[in-house]
């Protein structure tokens, strides 16, 4: 039990995650800019921040909890017997098997990060209309 094993659940998403956030970086002056789609992809960004932090920290402590488990595995065999099983083993095996937040994170991430990137949007097109609305008021 030497090797770590990725959780491919969590890994995918973290990576689609930095990617979307990394292209949006990198074309933030057109995108960001004030326009029809600005709060829209204010929102996009808000959203898989989020995300990545949500499913970024479930990848983490999946490969800690791993870790620590592995460090009782005294032969390397990956298998736990005799002198290997102690109360710790057994509170560390506990920890790593029955997490299920931390397996279905990635689902929970999509409803949580879109519902707060909803609320982003819907909030900053109230606040862009009600400025459009004094502006042109103001005008007249």
């Amino acid at each position: 039990m030497n090797e770590v094993s990725l959780p491919y659940h969590l890994i995918i998403p973290s990576i689609i995650s930095i990617l979307i956030l990394g292209i949006v970086f990198y074309k933030r002056k057109t995108l960001f800019k004030s326009g029809k789609w600005k709060w829209f992809w204010i929102s996009l960004t808000v959203f898989f921040t989020i995300y990545l932090l949500i499913v970024g920290g479930a990848t983490y402590s999946n490969i800690s909890s791993e870790l620590t488990l592995q460090k009782f595995d005294l032969n390397g065999d990956g298998f736990f017997s005799g002198n290997e099983i102690t109360p710790e083993q057994k509170a560390a095996m506990r920890s790593y098997i029955s997490d299920t937040g931390r397996n279905i994170s990635f689902i929970i991430g999509l409803i949580f990060s879109g519902t707060i990137a909803f609320f982003v949007f819907g909030i900053g097109k109230i606040t862009e209309y009600i400025m459009n609305k004094k502006t042109t008021r103001d005008n007249v």
